[in-house]
């Protein structure tokens, strides 16, 4: 389903200028969607980590970018609308997405398919609600 480097990948696989985003199955870059972007650490100018999907063979990829490489697809005429994660931030229709609460979940799980006399096992996970201005919400881990 996924690759993170492919030795037919164009572009330099370190260096300073990162690699260049591109589906190798596809031998394309025109169905890349951007995921999310986030610093390198340590930081390095005009370099971001990226991760981004081809919509079309549904191939994922991980690798440093350049900033320009990132802007160029997500300035695409007809790009898709989606949640982008911007660092610690989520995008949606363009604009930061806002708290809107925290909940606990509960997420059961059977241990076994033989009968023990003992309940599922329970995980809670605290979550936070975030709203977009168009209406849009999602629920992620906190």
């Amino acid at each position: 389903m996924s690759t993170v480097s492919d030795p037919r990948k164009p572009g330099p696989p370190s260096g300073s200028r990162g690699q260049q985003l591109w589906c190798t199955r596809c031998q394309t870059a025109e169905h890349l969607i951007i995921e999310s972007i986030d610093t390198l650490r340590p930081a390095r100018t005009g370099l971001v980590e990226v991760t981004y999907t081809c919509v079309e063979c549904d191939f994922f990829y991980f690798h440093t970018a350049s900033v320009a490489g990132v802007a160029e697809v997500l300035n695409r005429p007809g790009q898709r609308s989606g949640v982008l994660q911007f660092g610690g931030n989520y995008l949606h229709c363009g604009e930061p997405m806002t708290v809107a609460g925290s909940q606990q979940r509960s997420v059961h799980a059977t241990l076994s398919t033989e009968l023990t006399g003992e309940g599922p096992l329970e995980v809670y996970l605290r979550t936070r609600v975030l709203h977009c201005s168009c209406g849009f919400h999602m629920e992620i881990p906190d």
